[in-house]
């Protein structure tokens, strides 16, 4: 994910003001794809009258996770934060400031939150190596995910119990990790998004499911919720979507052996986040990016796998991926696909993105019933990961 252009917040606070004024490690394939938050379930009830309370434009709000600088976010961005009621946001430039640094950024982001009493999501992208966004005094030095494969599956979710034991300890409770895309041993380093940074877990769908869900569950064992990326998989791409566009995978397909770790991954007790990849996928929907696609979505994600959980995007901000695309129409396609959340890097997108949300709502009933359900479903998941106090 790249590091977002700070030149835009500026736009952030004009474009808020504006529109002011208008887990357990339990991964065997036979449990229940719902766990603790499917419906009747106490979260899903607490979830219920929690966003029934809600505003329209809070509830829009839970359907996005904006940019802050993680070492001093800039006034337009907690502008943004709480003039637009952002549900979450993640913290972007890097930051070798430490722990205490990301705790008083993170506390200063949930003291302008607006968002009707539910908890803010604060994420980062930890994964380890050169994806490693946080570091300094509080925050171990994190091997790259081929270096924590060699550790083998229990102690690798012990070490990620650890790190996540940091970043709750920071303020962070969503870490946008682990990979589980799948890097085939031939392809190595020429595959740019994965393999080329040492992103990968392993060299086949076993071992990445066996060690890529071992971190989650570490990181799940910590009160982290992770974010398990990039479904269905930028292992056997060329070119890296934050800076490439139409990226394209010519060889996956709906049943694909690769996404078996993605399987085991959403089986569990507590269910990740689920990060899109914004690659195009010719064997699947060759018209549409995966985020826009419903067939990646809805047909693979939530038909196929069964997983009902929370759908992030992959950065529909600053990605060289969907630069073509205005960022309001990112936002209703990704929407309209059936994802959940729209992340975006850039502050500077999310009054337009937010704006377009707001628009369709209230003309449109069909796509106000998802922006409800859609909330909800984020205020599910957050009580689920006992962030909500349900009394």
């Amino acid at each position: 994910m790249p590091k977002k252009p700070t030149a835009r917040a500026s736009a952030a606070a004009a474009g808020a003001a504006a529109l002011a004024a208008v887990v357990p490690f339990a991964l065997d394939a036979g449990a229940s794809p719902a766990g603790p938050s499917g419906p009747g379930s106490a979260a899903s009830e607490c979830a219920a009258r929690q966003s029934a309370e809600m505003s329209l434009e809070q509830k829009a709000g839970q359907l996005f996770i904006g940019g802050v600088d993680a070492d001093e976010p800039a006034d337009a961005e907690i502008a943004a934060v709480k003039d637009l009621h952002l549900g979450g946001v993640i913290l972007t430039n890097g930051s070798s400031a430490g722990a205490q640094t990301t705790r008083q950024v993170s506390d200063r982001v949930r003291e302008a939150a607006s968002t009707g009493g539910v908890p803010m999501w604060v994420s980062a992208d930890q994964e380890g190596g050169k994806v490693q966004h946080l570091k300094g005094p509080g925050f171990d030095a994190m091997p790259t995910a081929v270096e924590q494969g060699r550790l083998g599956a229990g102690e690798l979710r012990t070490k990620a119990k650890g790190w996540g034991g940091q970043l709750s300890a920071a303020g962070v409770n969503v870490n946008l990790a682990p990979v589980l895309d799948t890097v085939p041993a031939e392809l190595g380093g020429d595959n740019k998004p994965i393999g080329f940074l040492e992103r990968n877990y392993g060299t086949t769908p076993a071992a990445v499911s066996s060690l890529g869900t071992a971190y989650q569950a570490g990181m799940t064992d910590a009160g982290v919720t992770p974010a398990v990326k990039h479904f269905p998989g930028l292992g056997r791409v060329l070119g890296n979507t934050d800076d490439t566009k139409d990226v394209r995978d010519d060889v996956t397909t709906r049943d694909d052996a690769y996404l078996e770790p993605f399987r085991k991954a959403i089986t569990a007790e507590k269910q990740p986040l689920v990060m899109i990849s914004s690659a195009r996928y010719t064997k699947i929907d060759p018209d549409a990016l995966a985020p826009f696609s419903s067939a990646v979505v809805t047909g693979m994600l939530r038909e196929d796998l069964g997983f009902d959980g929370v759908i992030v995007s992959d950065d529909l901000g600053a990605a060289k991926a969907v630069e073509d695309v205005p960022p309001g129409e990112r936002a209703l396609r990704f929407l309209s696909a059936g994802g959940t959340v729209v992340l975006s890097v850039d502050a500077g997108t999310m009054p337009e993105m937010v704006g377009a949300v707001l628009q369709r709502a209230r003309s449109d009933e069909q796509f106000l019933a998802r922006v409800e359900e859609d909330a909800k479903r984020v205020v599910e998941a957050k009580a689920a990961a006992g962030l909500l106090d349900c009394g």
